[in-house]
């Protein structure tokens, strides 16, 4: 009588990825759209144009998306803008939300 061993295929660990969160730009009417674009192109490397059509959505509709990162790095993002904006002397705001 033999005994044969089975291999039993490996069980990979699920790596869940990171939840994902979207840094917003809300519109008030007192920070310049210059400032706005500035602090797109500095803090979220967003080029000219893009930057430009970002801030415009945001004056039209209230609020924008800017881009979407993992958690840390969004929240990193939004207080890295509100600080610019805070020593500049402007209500400009960035807020995160997670991504649905």
């Amino acid at each position: 009588m033999s005994t044969e061993v089975q291999k039993r295929p490996a069980v990979k660990p699920k790596v869940e990825r990171p939840k994902l969160h979207k840094v917003i730009l809300l519109n008030d009417d007192y920070t310049p759209r210059e400032f706005v674009v500035q602090v797109l192109k500095g803090v979220f490397r967003i080029g000219g144009e893009t930057a430009y059509r970002i801030m415009h959505v945001a004056h039209t509709r209230g609020a924008c998306v800017v881009s979407v990162y993992p958690k840390d790095i969004a929240e990193t993002k939004a207080n890295e803008a509100n600080d610019m904006a805070k020593y500049a002397g402007h209500p400009l705001q960035f807020t995160t939300e997670p991504e649905e």
